[in-house]
């Protein structure tokens, strides 16, 4: 019987830019090293990080707004 994958949660969103300020994905809040780890990282470590992500993106928002397309 073949093997059941559990697919890997991700806050990507499919806008890949880094803020070279904050070194965040300003689509996702995650940092480059977090971005290359995340297929090896728990499933734990990642809902830690995602817990992190809003307020991230929202201080990113606060300091950088022009860092932001929209």
């Amino acid at each position: 019987m073949p093997e059941q994958t559990v697919p890997i949660v991700s806050p990507c969103i499919k806008v890949c830019v880094v803020d070279p300020l904050s070194s965040l994905c300003i689509g996702c809040g995650r940092t480059m090293q977090e971005i290359g780890g995340w297929m090896g990282m728990s499933p734990e470590r990642r809902a830690a990080i995602m817990a992190t992500l809003p307020d991230r993106l929202s201080r990113l928002r606060a300091t950088r707004p022009d860092a932001f397309p929209d």
